[in-house]
């Protein structure tokens, strides 16, 4: 059973890893060098949402997030599978944005350009798989170590940052500069496109709830934990953008797939650029891992509820892991990673994310018809009308997203809406039978 302390750290580990060792020069190329005002949006709108999962995990003490919430405050299967799918879609393309980091300029450091970055993405995510398939064991044992390895990545960004700002390096005057031109709407939503880009990095944090059944006191111990972890996250994350500004110019970290490698080499610190590449590849490895395991769980999960087709439910005779459910999301995760880049994988993720983000802020309020007979953390109700309200926006087209974002959204929706389909037409027959 996990205790605080280890909820925090699960907390911060769900949290920390590709979106900002990978995201940050593209959020650069939106925004400008005031690339850690995106940051300190996202980390408001991470609250917001916070409190109403915090709420909600007190009330409902169970495992299945966002599907869960959804269900009883809507009562619309249609609906809980949607969301529980784009949950599912979102760790998918989380994981193939970090295949393509782990692909790119971090790699290159070590091995040199000699590397064909698509064909390395596609096996790592094929070694996630493997090592997926080997047990929840295994890779619960790896992400504990990766964690530290990750967070110890940006101790030591942040550490060079106070390095140069003692030594007089760096340019402040980058931290007020704006990539969009003019001001009005091409800075609003320019900044809001950097801020829906930038949230990919906070994402997380809504996969500890699933932990609830195997966590002490949760409904006293959850508001805490997941307070702390997002405070601790955003802060560090502000913080690390505010260096990679003062210290390289956003059109050089604009143009890295390793970005965060561009500030060390710029930090007159003689800190081995190799190690800090492999530092690096170990954060984005954790992420993948993370969310091809929580997305394998998951059509796992709705197989055996009848959601999904019941093959999917299939495991391995020894190891007990679900054997169709990984092949399935490593498919899908292959594809993704064949057609897509960083940045678009990131804000897919993120779009994703936003619009179950708005469900469940909508969700609280909608429960506070349905009083439970123990006492538990209620959110102020301002809280998630503001959280679903800045949810829908940096979903919208407002965000100044591209096209293939929400193309790409929509064909792996489409991927779910037909498998649940065939699985109702399959079940209609046989009852009928």
């Amino acid at each position: 059973m996990l205790g605080p302390r280890l909820l925090i750290l699960f907390v911060i580990g769900d949290i920390l890893g590709t979106g900002i060792y990978a995201t940050t020069g593209k959020v650069a190329g939106k925004v400008g060098g005031a690339l850690w005002l995106p940051f300190a949006i996202g980390f408001v709108v991470a609250i917001l949402t916070a409190a109403s999962y915090v709420e909600l995990v007190g009330k409902y003490p169970k495992a299945a997030g966002a599907a869960l919430y959804t269900q009883k405050a809507f009562k619309v299967p249609f609906l809980t599978f949607i969301v529980a799918f784009m949950v599912m879609a979102s760790g998918l393309s989380s994981a193939s944005a970090a295949a393509r980091a782990f692909s790119g300029d971090y790699l290159s450091e070590l091995t040199g350009d000699a590397l064909p970055p698509t064909l390395v993405a596609i096996a790592f995510i094929l070694l996630l798989a493997a090592l997926n398939l080997r047990g929840v064991s295994e890779s619960v044992k790896t992400n504990v170590v990766l964690t530290v390895v990750e967070l110890t990545g940006l101790l030591i960004i942040l550490a060079i940052g106070a390095w140069a700002v003692l030594s007089g390096d760096g340019e402040p005057a980058r931290l007020t500069e704006f990539e969009a031109s003019g001001t009005g709407y091409a800075l609003l939503t320019g900044v809001l496109g950097a801020t829906a880009l930038g949230f990919f990095a906070f994402v997380g944090f809504e996969d500890s709830v699933n932990m609830a059944e195997e966590t002490k006191d949760p409904t006293r111990t959850f508001p805490k934990a997941i307070f702390i972890g997002v405070a601790v996250t955003g802060t560090i994350y502000v913080l690390v953008a505010l260096v990679s500004s003062l210290l390289v110019d956003y059109r050089t970290l604009s143009g890295s797939s390793g970005p965060l490698l561009e500030v060390v080499k710029a930090g007159g610190v003689d800190f081995p650029h190799k190690l800090f590449a492999l530092i690096a590849l170990f954060a984005v490895t954790n992420s993948a891992l993370i969310n091809i395991m929580m997305a394998s769980r998951l059509c796992y999960g709705m197989a055996n509820e009848r959601i999904l087709p019941r093959a999917m439910s299939r495991v391995l005779p020894r190891r007990r892991t679900p054997i169709v459910g990984i092949v399935f999301v490593s498919l899908l995760a292959v594809g993704l990673v064949s057609t897509g880049e960083i940045e678009g994988l990131g804000d897919t993720t993120a779009f994703l994310l936003l619009c179950v983000f708005a469900v469940v802020n909508v969700a609280v309020l909608v429960l506070r018809r349905d009083p439970v007979d123990h006492a538990h953390f209620r959110t102020p109700t301002i809280l998630p009308i503001l959280g679903a309200i800045t949810a829908l926006v940096l979903a919208s087209p407002l965000a100044d997203r591209p096209a293939d974002v929400y193309i790409r959204a929509g064909v792996l929706l489409a991927i779910g809406i037909g498998l649940w389909a065939v699985n109702k037409a399959v079940l209609r027959v046989r009852e009928e039978g």
